[in-house]
């Protein structure tokens, strides 16, 4: 019977493009990426936008991280321009993969204006 539960869930993992991640690999990539964005804020953000750099440092899960990524990129742009800011954004949005539904991730666009 267990053999046939662990079947399941496998085969509705798959059917749903989910690959099994464990709470704890899930912490650890969200704060993996919480990092990555206060070390690109750094001293800057520190000064300038403390504001943000706290929304980063206390968002409580992926989404949040996910939906505060405009205002980091901000930050960035103000810093770099936004062409470098948008080359670090891209960087920090792939470590979401796997992390985020389906729906919430955004695909590349061909439109180059």
């Amino acid at each position: 019977m267990n053999w046939l539960n662990t079947q399941l869930k496998s085969s509705l993992l798959a059917l749903l493009g989910s690959h099994a991640i464990t709470p704890g690999i899930r912490e650890d990539r969200i704060e993996q990426i919480r990092q990555s964005m206060l070390d690109e804020l750094g001293e800057f953000g520190e000064t300038h936008f403390p504001k943000i750099v706290a929304r980063v440092r206390y968002a409580l899960d992926a989404q949040a991280l996910w939906f505060i990524r405009s205002e980091v990129m901000s930050v960035l742009g103000a810093r770099y321009g936004e062409t470098i800011a948008r080359e670090k954004i891209n960087q920090i949005s792939k470590n979401f993969i796997g992390l985020l539904p389906k729906g919430l991730i955004s695909r590349p666009s061909s439109f180059r204006g």
